[in-house]
């Protein structure tokens, strides 16, 4: 059983692809990450969680229309009635094309409707930040996204020291605004200049330099 997720804003690609497994499957689509781990666990051996499964820890908003938020239809050959588009097969909660006995609706939202799996949203751009610690003299690349501000960013950091919140934070010399996020506080995405130019990023990412404030946060 997956662990209990934490509570964030904020979801990068790869932290979805982590949850691909039947006992611990994330998906997102439409800009939203969905932790379907229950709904997997309750259909355990039901063929029509198999599409779901195997796209397990991507994004499947192809599968759905933009503008009504539901799968996409067609036009059914043979009956001329529209129904749903399912390329990938026919998965749990979309009802089969042709009438069945075996189906049946009592399930009551699909799952793709049901806002109780939905846990955050999927960052619209990510980007990597070095973070110095002046203090141990050691540096650590993060990936984060452009959407969070300092304080989540600080958050992710925190798995590399855990009292980060009794450090200051600084760009070029100047303490950062914790509320603020990355481009707010003037430190520009270069991203799109290291590709253009061949630029390893990883040897001239924006730097964040931490100092020790001498007031532990965390015993």
């Amino acid at each position: 059983m997956a662990e209990e997720v934490p509570s964030q804003r904020y979801y990068t690609p790869s932290e979805v692809a982590l949850h691909n497994h039947l006992d611990d499957l994330w998906v997102s689509y439409l800009g939203k990450v969905y932790n379907l781990t229950k709904l997997s666990l309750q259909n355990r051996g039901d063929p029509l969680m198999k599409p779901i499964l195997e796209a397990a820890g991507t994004d499947v908003s192809h599968w759905f229309n933009p503008k009504t938020k539901d799968i996409k239809t067609q036009v059914d050959p043979v009956t001329g009635c529209i129904v749903y588009c399912t390329p990938q097969g026919r998965f749990l909660h979309v009802p089969p094309n042709r009438p069945s006995t075996s189906w049946a609706n009592d399930f009551g939202r699909p799952w793709w409707k049901d806002e109780r799996y939905s846990i955050g949203t999927l960052s619209k751009k990510t980007r990597n930040i070095k973070v110095i610690n002046t203090l141990t003299s050691t540096d650590q690349i993060i990936e984060v996204c452009t959407e969070e501000t300092m304080k989540e960013i600080l958050n992710r950091y925190l798995r590399y020291n855990a009292h980060a919140d009794s450090y200051t934070w600084k760009y070029e010399c100047v303490n950062l605004s914790m509320d603020s996020t990355l481009t707010e506080n003037g430190i520009r995405d270069d991203d799109m200049d290291f590709y253009n130019l061949r630029i390893n990023d990883d040897i001239f990412l924006q730097a964040i330099h931490l100092y020790f404030n001498d007031d532990l946060t965390v015993c």
